[in-house]
């Protein structure tokens, strides 16, 4: 069947709200949708009818994203569910391919999102793009720092509530973004779900706390984290501390409150979810096998205009290669591509020549952030060479360091 699609306008938000409900099978309380709801770009948003009833939604943020080399307009998708009774029907295939239209029609040339389920994205473009490394350690020991690892004794310590230091919060995310790909600039919506502190976002965890690395010229540095308090059987003191951000703007202070964290009084485990993959505490620790660490899926990415996002990041070493795009959920991308970069720039054309490599469009989304997984992609036959050597050119391009990762979900 064919179901008409448009964008809902805010007195249709319960409805669009109930979608999400019963896809992800969670239940907001009221300040939370209030929140949610003040998020949302409701001219960004998508919903698919059945008569009077919104059987699929999705939505986007209109995000500034830092990408090799400079920041890009990008689509974050997000809130992207289907009623269980509407299954199997089309009607998310006629939402992905209505919004990479639209995102396309409205001159953003990449789109990127969150997957609650991995299998689900690469059927309409979209690559793994970047990963995460959750962090699990238990006290006592097993911590230590290299015996070089950095320190300012001008640096020092403030325990603060994370509410009456959000302008510095502000200013030290600010002056780290552009830094890493994958990041973007969060307006004052997003920090009020950063800071969001009713009793459903501390999940049992107590209340947000914070501390500040700062000297006298000011605050270098912050972690986010929550502490659930507990005591075992015998008296010993059990607790956890849930890390759930920690920015600085240069190593000293890194490493500092790293320390802080780990050496938290009365906890014996410490939480640390959602760093990237080349996350520098792992270089600091002395034993970094104690982080525990495992590893998921990020960023997802997707090319909308293949031409214009090649040519709007930098590149790690030269390059000059015909790319065959393959693109059945978006057409205008589906041909051969000349992209030639180096010091000076980048420039991807449309061309007829003989293609050097032939890919599906998601290959270029998974490599475009600089995760680099385009050699992996051959040898699993995914990605088809006729240049020997043209890919590995590419592969080598294309990466970038630090490695791509956004930290915050939307």
């Amino acid at each position: 069947m064919t179901y008409p699609i448009r964008p809902i306008d805010e007195s249709q938000w319960p409805a669009f709200a109930l979608v999400l409900e019963e896809g992800f099978g969670w239940r907001p309380n009221s300040v939370q949708n209030e929140r949610f709801k003040a998020e949302t770009e409701f001219d960004r948003t998508l919903a698919v009818f059945d008569g009077d009833l919104i059987a699929g939604v999705t939505s986007i943020y209109s995000l500034t994203m830092t990408v090799p080399g400079g920041r890009l307009p990008v689509a974050g998708v997000t809130a992207v569910s289907v009623l269980p009774s509407h299954r199997r029907r089309g009607v998310l295939s006629s939402l992905m391919r209505r919004q990479l239209s639209d995102i396309r029609e409205r001159g953003e040339s990449v789109a990127a999102l969150y997957a609650s389920e991995a299998p689900i994205y690469g059927r309409y473009g979209y690559g793994r793009a970047s990963n995460a490394l959750s962090f699990r350690f238990r006290k006592p020991g097993g911590t230590e720092f290299v015996a070089n690892a950095p320190s300012d004794p001008s640096l020092r310590l403030r325990v603060a509530a994370p509410a009456d230091v959000r302008a510095d919060l502000e200013k030290v995310f600010a002056s780290v973004v552009a830094r890493r790909p994958g990041r973007y600039e969060r307006n004052a919506r997003f920090w009020d779900g950063v800071l969001a502190d009713e009793e459903a976002d501390q999940d049992g965890a107590g209340p947000l706390r914070s501390v500040l690395a700062e000297d006298d010229g000011g605050v270098r540095g912050y972690a986010l984290f929550r502490i659930k308090s507990s005591w075992d059987a015998d008296g010993i003191p059990d607790g956890e501390l849930r890390l759930q951000e920690l920015e600085a703007a240069d190593p000293a202070a890194y490493a500092l409150l790293w320390r802080s964290v780990l050496d938290r009084d009365l906890v014996s485990r410490v939480q640390a979810g959602a760093r990237p993959v080349d996350d520098p505490l792992l270089a600091l620790l002395a034993d970094p096998r104690q982080a525990r660490a495992s590893h998921v899926d990020e960023l997802w990415v997707r090319l909308v205009e293949v031409g214009a996002a090649l040519a709007a990041r930098s590149y790690s070493a030269p390059v000059d290669a015909v790319i065959e795009v393959e693109d059945d959920v978006c057409p205008w991308n589906a041909r051969r591509w000349r992209l030639t970069a180096g010091p000076a720039g980048a420039e991807c054309a449309p061309v007829d020549d003989r293609p050097d490599v032939t890919l599906p469009v998601a290959s270029l989304g998974s490599a475009y952030l600089g995760e680099g997984l385009l050699m992996e992609q051959l040898a699993a036959g995914l990605v088809r060479e006729h240049s020997p050597g043209t890919l590995r050119s590419l592969a080598i391009a294309m990466s970038w360091s630090p490695r791509p990762w956004a930290g915050l979900t939307f």
